[in-house]
């Protein structure tokens, strides 16, 4: 007989199937050399993938000045599309929107979809977004803890915390993010790397973790000045728990397969 643990998995997955479309309420913006590309409170959410969705835009809603037909089609599920690229000025982005026709999906006929990293930002309301949008079906806490956590690499104990903040976000493992007088800096490095975050905001470091003479590229990142929502973890460090060894009030945890693994 399977034990509970074994049926069901330790955090809640994206469940959302391919395909489905629902309306994106929020006033939805872009930008690209300066120049205002769409502008649209009646954009939707289409999941290309169930982990979050995209974009799609009415064509009415985008400046239709800047777009350039490239005179090519690209066929997916979701129907036909017309390829365009942007052009600003001297700016030019080329096949970053798929414009959708009759035979698309109920609901995108006439809607395009750009590639997000086409525009320089992208903003929900006043509020700018990175990465993709936000999962309206995602959930991201911040909460404090008195949980014990250690932070092993083949051995060498890299922190040890009672006082961690946890993140719970849907699709992906607990994130634990740790006081940095409980980092042990001595096996930290700086790297240059910077991410970003739709829920969380722009990464403000990133460390490689050097062990006996061998360096792990960035296992660990920390934000400065998040998004509202998760202030609590501002200038915490967080570790892949992909990549290192948790333990937890004691317990060792396996470390989990995710796309960062």
């Amino acid at each position: 007989m399977l034990r509970w643990e074994d049926e069901v998995p330790d955090y809640p997955k994206a469940i959302t199937p391919v395909d489905h479309i629902e309306p994106a309420p929020r006033r939805i913006r872009a930008f690209l050399a300066g120049e205002q590309v769409l502008d649209t409170t009646r954009g939707r959410y289409v999941w290309e993938w169930p982990f979050y969705p995209q974009y799609y835009i009415p064509i009415a809603d985008v400046a239709r000045d800047l777009l350039v037909d490239e005179e090519r089609t690209e066929g997916s599920g979701r129907g036909t599309a017309r390829l365009h690229g942007l052009r600003v000025g001297e700016t030019s982005r080329p096949s970053c929107g798929r414009w959708y026709g009759d035979d698309a999906l109920p609901g995108l006929r006439d809607t395009i979809r750009f590639d997000w990293a086409a525009m320089d930002r992208w903003f929900e309301e006043d509020e700018e977004v990175f990465v993709h949008p936000r999962n309206p079906y995602a959930r991201v806490d911040a909460l404090r803890s008195t949980r014990t956590v250690r932070v092993e690499l083949d051995g060498t104990v890299l922190a040890e915390s009672t006082s961690p903040v946890l993140v719970f976000e849907t699709g992906l493992p607990i994130r634990y993010y740790l006081n940095r007088t409980d980092v042990n800096f001595r096996h930290l490095v700086p790297s240059a790397t910077t991410t970003a975050c739709p829920y969380k905001g722009r990464t403000g470091a990133y460390w490689s973790v050097r062990v006996d003479g061998t360096d792990h590229p960035d296992l660990a990142w920390s934000y400065d000045f998040p998004t509202g929502a998760l202030l609590p973890i501002a200038g915490l460090i967080a570790f892949y728990n992909e990549k290192v060894d948790l333990t937890v009030d004691g317990e060792r945890l396996a470390r989990p397969k995710t796309h960062f693994s």
